[in-house]
C-alpha cells in the first residue's frame, strides 16, 4: 500500500494492463462522459437472465480487478470501450463493478477518483439500499462530485451525474446518522434479501474505508471482525471504533484515512486483494 493516497493513480484493483491501453485511447477527457461509457460495459445479473448466457459468464460477478474485467470485456468484443455493447457482450457485475470500472477509467485519464460504498435512497421509497458509486474531484478541485454510472441516462434520478446530499450515504455517513438516532437502521440493507439493519451499516462503513484506501472489495467480502459484526457479536468497543472510522472518513484527511486503515480490524488482508 502506498504511503500517500494519490487518487489520480490506480490502486491494486483499478490498474489497466499495458496490452489493453489501446482499447482506452478513444476515452473522453470529461469525467461524466467517461463514466457514461461504463453503462454499456457492465450489466447486472438480473438484466441478462433472459439471454440464457453460459453459467460461467455470471462468474464475472466475482472479479475484483478492473484489469481482469476489461480483459473479459475485450474477449467478448475487442472494440474500443467507447463502442456500445449489447448486453450479451458486457461483463456481468453488480453496482460495485460499475463503480470500479468508472474509477479505473477516470484514474487512467489522470482524474482524481475513488469508489464509495454505502446506501442509495433513490431506488426504493423509504429504504436505503446497499449501493456503490464513484466520485471524482471537480475541475476546480473544490469538492468531490458523486456520480452513479449505473443509472446515468436513465430515469431513476435526473441528476445521477451529480448526486445531491442525501441521495447516497457512505457507510460512515449512514453510521453517524444511525448513532445520532436520525435514521431507522431497519431501512438500510440489501434489496431482495433479509440482510437489513445496523449490521449492514457496520459492514459498509468498513468497506468504504477500504475503498478510500484504494482497495475496492466485493460487496460480500468479509475481513477483520466483519463476520462477527454481521452476527451481532462485536459489542460496544467495535462500535466506538466505527465512530472513529466515520469521523476520519468524513474529515477527508488522506493521512488520517491512511493511518486508520492500518488497524488490524479494518485492513484488508493481502490474500483478498487480487
Amino acid at each position: 500500500m502506498e504511503t500517500a493516497l494519490d487518487y489520480t493513480s490506480p490502486g491494486p484493483l483499478t490498474g489497466v494492463d499495458e496490452g489493453d491501453v489501446l482499447a482506452l485511447e478513444s476515452l473522453a477527457d470529461n469525467p461524466v462522459d467517461i463514466c457514461r461509457v461504463v453503462g454499456s460495459l457492465v450489466v447486472e445479473p438480473d438484466d441478462v437472465q433472459s439471454l440464457n448466457l453460459p453459467a460461467d459468464r455470471f462468474d464475472d460477478n466475482q472479479i475484483r480487478s478492473a484489469s481482469i474485467l476489461l480483459q473479459r470485456l475485450l474477449a467478448l468484443n475487442p472494440a474500443r470501450v467507447t463502442v456500445a455493447r449489447e448486453p450479451s457482450e458486457r461483463v456481468v457485475g453488480t453496482c460495485r463493478h460499475f463503480a470500479v470500472m468508472s474509477c479505473a477509467l477516470l484514474r487512467h485519464r489522470g482524474i482524481a477518483a475513488r469508489v464509495r460504498c454505502g446506501f442509495a435512497t433513490y431506488f426504493q421509497p423509504g429504504q436505503s439500499v446497499d449501493h456503490w458509486i464513484t466520485e471524482y474531484r471537480g475541475g476546480d478541485a473544490s469538492r468531490w462530485i458523486r456520480i452513479d454510472s449505473e443509472i446515468l441516462g436513465q430515469t431513476v434520478l435526473p441528476h445521477a451525474d451529480d448526486l445531491r446530499p442525501g441521495d447516497f450515504l457512505s457507510g460512515g455517513e449512514a453510521w453517524q446518522a444511525f448513532r445520532r438516532g436520525e435514521v431507522d437502521a431497519a431501512t438500510f440493507g440489501v434489496y431482495g434479501t433479509e440482510n437489513w439493519g445496523a449490521a449492514e451499516i457496520r459492514g459498509n462503513a468498513v468497506k468504504d474505508l477500504a475503498a478510500l484506501n484504494k482497495v475496492e472489495m466485493l460487496p460480500w467480502d468479509e475481513w477483520g471482525r466483519m463476520t462477527e459484526a454481521y452476527d451481532g457479536q462485536t459489542g460496544p468497543g467495535y462500535d466506538l471504533l466505527l465512530d472513529r472510522l466515520a469521523e476520519v472518513c468524513a474529515s477527508d484527511d488522506p493521512a488520517a484515512v491512511r493511518a486508520l486503515y492500518d488497524h488490524e480490524d479494518l485492513r484488508v488482508p493481502n490474500h483478498l486483494i487480487r
